[in-house]
């Protein structure tokens, strides 16, 4: 998990406390996580922006950027040329490439035939 270290108004410090105390939150750092969570959950478009943004400078991976942004690979695609983003073809690394194995294992397939009938288990 990552670490970041920020300044905010010390009225906001006082209400996180007031949070924490109060069991509303376990830790400030649970209240940030949650802030932001929430943001970007009500603000798609800059969430969008963020992704395009980590994509463009080459900080994530198509999957990623799908993942990050709630959309599916080929709605990613679109935005990121709506964006005037070039995509990156083939994997940059192992990690990249397990993550396109253990994505592919989740696609669903039709077991239907040509012919209208279902195929065998395999």
């Amino acid at each position: 998990m990552a670490r970041i270290t920020g300044s905010y108004p010390d009225d906001l410090d006082l209400l996180i406390e007031g949070a924490v105390e109060a069991g509303v939150f376990g830790g400030k750092s649970d209240a940030l996580r949650e802030f932001v969570r929430d943001y970007f959950e009500d603000h798609e478009n800059e969430r969008i922006a963020a992704v395009v943004a980590l994509y463009e400078r080459e900080r994530i991976t198509l999957g990623e950027a799908a993942r990050l942004a709630d959309v599916d690979r080929w709605t990613m695609r679109d935005l990121l040329r709506e964006h005037g983003i070039e995509l990156r073809l083939g994997l940059l690394d192992e990690d990249d490439a397990a993550y396109e194995v253990e994505a592919a294992k989740e696609l669903e397939f039709d077991n239907e035939d040509s012919d209208g009938e279902e195929s065998p288990a395999k």
